[in-house]
Formats: C-alpha cells, sequence, structure tokens
C-alpha cells in the first residue's frame, strides 16, 4: 500500500467583514503543500474555491476588495454545508494553513476543523524572512518571487483560490526552510515583529531602541509590539546588548 502522504492544506476565506457572528463567509478558498519522497514540501493537487451563502448582505465596502455580489452567491450552499468537508479533508491534513491565520480560526472554528493546529505564514514570515520590505500575501510575492509561482493562477488578489496559491508557496518555502514543528511553534505566539511600526523610532530595530522607549511598548494595545517588546527586554536582561545585530536573532 502506498503510504498516505502528509498534507497541510492551506486556506483563504473571502467574507462580509471581519468579525462574525455579525460577518459570515462568501467564498473558501484552498491550495494544498505536501511531503514528497525526498523530504521536500511541495505543492500537491489543483486546489479550488467554492462560493457560499454567508446569509446577509454583502457590504459595499467589502464588495470593493474581493468584488463579491449578492447575486453571485443568492443560490450558493451554506457555510455549514461546505466547511467541514474543505477544513477537514482525507487523507487528514497533518495541520491548515493560513496568511494571518488568525482571522480564519474566527469562522473556521475547532468543531468544523476537528480541533486542527493552524500555521500562521504572516507570523512565520516575521521570523524568516525580516528584511522583507512588508509582510502582506502580496508583498512577499512580489519581494520573494518564489520558484514555480505562475501569475495567472494567483490572480486576481483578494478571491480566495488566488490567494491560497500564493499563500500556499510562502508555506512550501517555509517549510521545507524550518521544518512543521518550528512553524507551529512560532504560531501559537504573537508575531515578532523585525521593526518598529509607528512613532519617532519607525524603522528601527528593537534591539536600537534606548530603555524607556522600549519600555513605552510592554504597554502598547498591539499585542503582537507587546509580544516584541517584551521579547527584546528579556533578551536585554539575558545580558543582550543594545544596537544592531544580524537578523538571525530573530529566528530565536
Amino acid at each position: 500500500m502506498r503510504p498516505v502522504p502528509q498534507i497541510i492544506r492551506v486556506i483563504d476565506l473571502e467574507t462580509t467583514g471581519s468579525a462574525p457572528p455579525a460577518h459570515g463567509v462568501c467564498e473558501i478558498g484552498w491550495q494544498d503543500v505536501a511531503l514528497k519522497a525526498d523530504g521536500r514540501w511541495e505543492l500537491e493537487g489543483e486546489g479550488g474555491s467554492i462560493l457560499v451563502n454567508p446569509g446577509r448582505a454583502i457590504p459595499p465596502i467589502t464588495q470593493a476588495i474581493h468584488h463579491i455580489l449578492d447575486e453571485d452567491v443568492a443560490e450558493a450552499p451554506w457555510w455549514h454545508d461546505v466547511a467541514r468537508r474543505v477544513l477537514d479533508p482525507y487523507p487528514r491534513r497533518v495541520a491548515l494553513a493560513a496568511h494571518r491565520a488568525d482571522f480564519e480560526q474566527q469562522f473556521c472554528t475547532s468543531n468544523l476543523t476537528h480541533c486542527a493546529e493552524w500555521i500562521c505564514t504572516w507570523k512565520c514570515a516575521l521570523r524568516l524572512w525580516p528584511d522583507s520590505p512588508s509582510f502582506s500575501n502580496q508583498v512577499l510575492r512580489y519581494w520573494r518571487k518564489p520558484d514555480g509561482l505562475d501569475q495567472q493562477r494567483g490572480l486576481p488578489v483578494h478571491r480566495a483560490f488566488p490567494d491560497a496559491y500564493v499563500t500556499a508557496h510562502h508555506l512550501r518555502d517555509q517549510l521545507n526552510e524550518a521544518g512543521v514543528a518550528q512553524l507551529l511553534d512560532w504560531s501559537r505566539t504573537p508575531g515578532l515583529i523585525p521593526r518598529v511600526r509607528y512613532g519617532p523610532h519607525r524603522g528601527k530595530a528593537w534591539n536600537e531602541l534606548d530603555h524607556d522607549s522600549l519600555m513605552a511598548f510592554l504597554t502598547d494595545r498591539d499585542p503582537d509590539i507587546r509580544f516584541t517588546a517584551n521579547a527584546e527586554a528579556d533578551r536585554r536582561s539575558g545580558g543582550g546588548a543594545v544596537g544592531r545585530s544580524n537578523p538571525q536573532e530573530l529566528l530565536l
């Protein structure tokens, strides 16, 4: 018998908004990444997408992003009729993945995913590619230019399959660089932001901040900023120097 392949399914959702249950899913897309016999991860299968009736009107401001209209989904299946078979396929996936997976997890709840673990390719990109000018799915696409990415299959932007397809190329490279266990570990914590996002120190590496400036970020409203500031404070308390260091330290 052929061994059952190890699969990670990349998911992308288009929705009516960002806050369920007030908002609903209007499209789900997926693309699998599989572990091959040579030990490398590669894209697997054709992927796909399904339109979903969100059970409410799609606001114009959201239509302007993904261009899915109310009439496009009027006869589409409901989310609960679609979600489980896409999120929990056979063969059983090792994990699910998404770019900024916290968003997808709001809609793809544990009862629909059979309690799957998630890899967040955004959080992993912060660790592996800290020099990127930005960490959005599309900026990473054009900054990295992943091998094998077909430009037309990755379009249009902000539709569920093309976005999942692009994310799958980031995931493939992250898996081959760091492995499943490491990506899952990074995904369980807030994001480790490589550079200060705003204020007078915008663009600086965290280890360039003076003590008082760093301390001010420890109570920031953004959990990723708080986590990053605390990580830098912990590094300094362990004897780490203040000043620019090798980007490889972000992997630690």
